[in-house]
């Protein structure tokens, strides 16, 4: 029957032929893979359109493709009052803005970690609370972690390029294919695809030929007259701006009452069927009044009412009047809704097809991966490395991984108390332990100096995945569990390494070098052996005065004693000698004066006698002299002996250094934070 009809309307075998080599025919079924996939929300890639000039475009897509993804999880959103839809919106668009393309995972982790500050006036966190953020990305990660769901995220980049055109310029003929979708399936993708067309229109000249057709059978549901589905406000834009650019839009359905009015009275052209009910003609005819102003609607009443099978009636703004016409034979076979397999036999190159501008898409994720961050307990700060920081490489990060695993950080206050030391500091120490993959083990530890620029609030762009850790996140007693352990575990190990001088009574300061406290112990031992010093000193003081004060005596009266006989001696030689002399020499002088003079030498002998008296009392003094420079020097040479001792003594005291640790009490140990941190390895 469908060969007589082509045959009867002048279609042969080489018009048929001639389509197919002119026509690449691509059957696309998002979703799944009995046709060609298509990639509808695996890679939500940023507009090219400048912002400047087209933000109501882009935002009417953003609008568009969170209610439809809302939709998918059961949540009927109102663009305004919704508080996940106002979200995911921002999200949207700060991504967009920045240039940065997303895929569903991606940002789902920025539902859980915004990149934003604030919504409005309000901050994140008071706009829609972490637990009703974890909610969501909950329920959007069933969609990714359903096995039904991966089609989606497969198979050609969503783009007009692709779709109207093959890579070597042929026309495509685009099927997208909805039968197998729910509802709410079915909204995502058309108002997907067309929210992408609009967007990609905008980037093109406008033009009065005829770039590309837009085909949507059956729009029942799509654009009702009282609803707001997702799909009717990119199916409005595109009746009343798509002819601006060269892009056709053509709607057909059975039930013209479920068709918004602005969307016929857009239209330029009508192709008008036979109607099944009174109702769905008034529909049609009120249409028709609103779009064509002066038809006349009685003329159109009686010729629909009269319409055979296959017969159709066009009222055109381009055609002075209605035209009656009958309708050809489809070249394509209709064969009615298909089965996947019939899919699969018609798609034969499903692969060679897809090949054309595929998405390169995120690689299978392993059994203990995650495209998500898994939910982490409230109240616990979640943070990603910079792999820029000093100790990443300590930890194993790398920093082109695309893999995060999952690191507890902890910074503990140390507090190290000893009286004997008259010690009481406080030491902050960090250590990140980890992996967790296998669960907390505290032999795990790396010590770093870790400090808030090498963690990131926000998690980093790309297709990481998450490895899933053994231990539960989500669960707030392993967090105090892990402290409780950390705590005890530093009690037992740490401790605080003092130099002691046991001798001196000395403990070194926390920080303080060997060589430090050496010096600080050798200026103590100085200062006591000065101090035992000058107890001799002033023990000895009195005497060595004494021994001075007897040696200076000694020496005044040998001095008298030697000034004593030098002057007796010369009295004696001169007084005893010149009473002779004068007398005899006096030539003159009797006897009795002679013997006067004799008289005179008795005296001298007397004289003499005093002066050896005098001598003697010199040689006395000389030897008292003697006598008290001995024990002067004696005792210097004891002063010196002691002195000697007792610098030796304190300078072994002062080298008696050793080595004594102080440990810790439990209550010396407090864990002031916790934070979970992911790290990318390779």
């Amino acid at each position: 029957l469908w060969k007589r009809g082509l045959a009867d309307n002048g279609i042969g075998p080489e018009r048929l032929a001639q389509f197919t080599e002119q026509v690449a025919v691509t059957l696309y079924t998002p979703g799944s893979e009995a046709g060609v996939p298509l990639n509808v929300i695996g890679s939500l890639r940023a507009p090219t359109l400048s912002w400047q000039t087209d933000e109501e475009t882009i935002r009417d897509e953003i609008e568009g493709t969170v209610t439809s993804l809302l939709g998918l999880v059961g949540i009927e959103a109102d663009p305004l009052g919704s508080r996940e839809h106002v979200l995911l919106s921002n999200l949207l668009e700060h991504n967009w803005r920045a240039g940065t393309d997303l895929d569903l995972g991606t940002l789902i982790g920025q539902i859980q970690k915004p990149p934003l500050r604030k919504l409005g006036v309000f901050e994140v966190d008071a706009f829609l609370p972490p637990d009703d953020r974890n909610e969501l990305a909950v329920k959007l990660n069933a969609l990714v972690a359903s096995p039904s769901f991966a089609a989606w995220g497969r198979g050609p980049a969503l783009d007009p390029n692709v779709l109207l055109r093959t890579e070597d310029g042929r026309p495509r003929a685009a099927v997208i294919y909805l039968a197998h979708l729910s509802e709410q399936e079915r909204q995502l993708v058309v108002t997907l695809v067309l929210s992408r067309l609009i967007t990609w229109m905008h980037a093109q000249s406008g033009t009065s030929e005829l770039r590309g057709l837009v085909y949507l059978d059956e729009v029942m549901g799509f654009a009702p007259p009282t609803a707001m589905p997702p799909s009717k406000k990119p199916i409005l834009t595109l009746m009343k701006q798509a002819r601006a650019f060269g892009i056709g839009m053509v709607v057909a359905t059975q039930n013209p009452v479920d068709l918004d009015y602005k969307a016929m009275a857009n239209a330029g052209s009508w192709f008008i069927g036979r109607l099944q009910t009174e109702r769905d003609k008034e529909r049609v005819l009120e249409g028709l009044r609103s779009a064509a102003g002066g038809v006349d609607v009685g003329a159109l009443d009686t010729a629909i009412g009269g319409l055979e099978q296959r017969q159709f009636l066009l009222q055109s703004a381009h055609r002075d009047k209605p035209e009656l016409f009958s309708t050809r034979w489809a070249m394509s076979f209709l064969r009615g809704p298909l089965t996947k397999e019939q899919i699969e036999t018609l798609t034969p190159e499903t692969t060679a097809a897809a090949e054309e501008s595929v998405t390169v898409s995120q690689a299978p994720l392993a059994d203990d991966e995650s495209a998500v961050a898994p939910p982490v307990a409230k109240g616990v700060a979640v943070r990603w490395l910079d792999p820029a920081a000093p100790w990443a490489a300590e930890v194993g990060a790398d920093p082109a991984g695309k893999r995060l695993q999952a690191f507890l950080a902890a910074r503990v206050n140390l507090r190290f108390d000893d009286s004997m030391a008259e010690l009481d500091a406080t030491q902050e120490w960090e250590a990140v332990y980890g992996p967790l993959d296998g669960g907390l083990d505290l032999d795990r530890a790396t010590e770093v100096d870790y400090d808030d620029r090498d963690l990131r609030s926000e998690p980093p762009g790309g297709d990481a995945a998450y490895v899933l850790p053994s231990v539960p996140l989500d669960d707030p007693s392993f967090f105090r569990d892990a402290a409780r352990d950390i705590q005890r575990r530093l009690t037992d190990t740490q401790t605080l390494e003092l130099l002691r001088n046991a001798e001196l009574d000395l403990y070194s300061r926390p920080g303080e070098t060997r060589e430090q406290f050496a010096a600080r112990a050798e200026a103590a031992a100085k200062e006591a052996a000065d101090a035992e010093t000058a107890k001799i000193r002033d023990r000895l003081e009195s005497k060595r005065d004494r021994l001075e004060r007897a040696l200076e005596t000694a020496r005044r009266r040998v001095e008298e004693a030697s000034t004593e006989q030098s002057s007796r001696r010369s009295t004696e030689l001169l007084s005893g000698l010149g009473s002779v002399v004068g007398v005899l020499l006096g030539g003159k002088a009797d006897t009795r004066t002679i013997a006067r003079a004799g008289r005179a030498l008795g005296g001298a002998a007397s004289r003499r006698g005093m002066t050896t008296r005098a001598a003697e009392r010199k040689r006395s003094a000389e030897e008292k002299v003697e006598l008290a420079e001995t024990d002067l020097e004696e005792l210097e040479q004891e002063i010196l002996d002691e002195v000697a001792e007792i610098d030796e003594r304190w300078a072994a005291k002062a080298d008696a250094i050793e080595s004594v640790p102080i440990r810790l009490e439990a209550a010396d140990v407090r864990v002031v934070g916790t934070a979970l941190v992911w790290v990318p390895t390779a």
